[in-house]
């Protein structure tokens, strides 16, 4: 058996380790893919769902902390409100994303989705592990991530990234 095919089934066996995927609603398709694509235009589209998930489902952590949603009458017991959103850019796995967090008055939303400070989201570090795991110095994987992802990564992330590691295995 070559490596080629053992590779294969690898990818393979991970994708059916992950289980099925939820179901996209036929509708949202159509209103999507109106046609034959580019993989460019493919790449866009998976960025703007990207982008619009994580939207949604960091107003739906902010609907949960404050017990009721946009529009809707605060609860006279809640003290807190909304404070508009600020403007965040996301490292996903398909490249960097600007996506518009929402903020409280108080200050005391902490998202579990993104948590404060974190500008990763799922992936990216294990990719950086994976990569530095292969031998790839610090500069080779520089330029990887700029040429897939658009997106400039310092010295000192990969390092601190890799470091992190490390000190883990170490206390395992």
């Amino acid at each position: 058996m070559d490596i080629q095919m053992k590779k294969k089934r690898t990818v393979a066996s991970q994708a059916a380790a992950h289980g099925p995927l939820p179901e996209l609603p036929e509708g949202l398709l159509d209103e999507l893919v109106k046609g034959p694509m580019t993989p460019a235009e493919v790449h866009d589209l998976m960025l703007a769902f990207n982008k619009a998930l994580i939207e949604r489902a960091m107003g739906a952590e902010m609907n949960m902390r404050l017990g009721y949603r946009p529009g809707q009458l605060k609860p006279s017991a809640q003290t807190n409100e909304r404070k508009g959103a600020s403007g965040k850019t996301v490292i996903t796995e398909r490249g960097p994303v600007r996506v518009d967090l929402p903020r409280d008055r108080e200050g005391s939303f902490e998202p579990l989705l993104i948590p404060k400070h974190e500008r990763r989201f799922t992936g990216f570090d294990e990719r950086i592990i994976a990569m530095y795991a292969r031998g790839m110095s610090v500069r080779e994987i520089q330029a990887f991530l700029a040429e897939s992802y658009g997106t400039e990564v310092s010295a000192d992330f990969i390092s601190s990234v890799t470091d992190e590691v490390m000190a883990e295995t170490l206390a395992w």
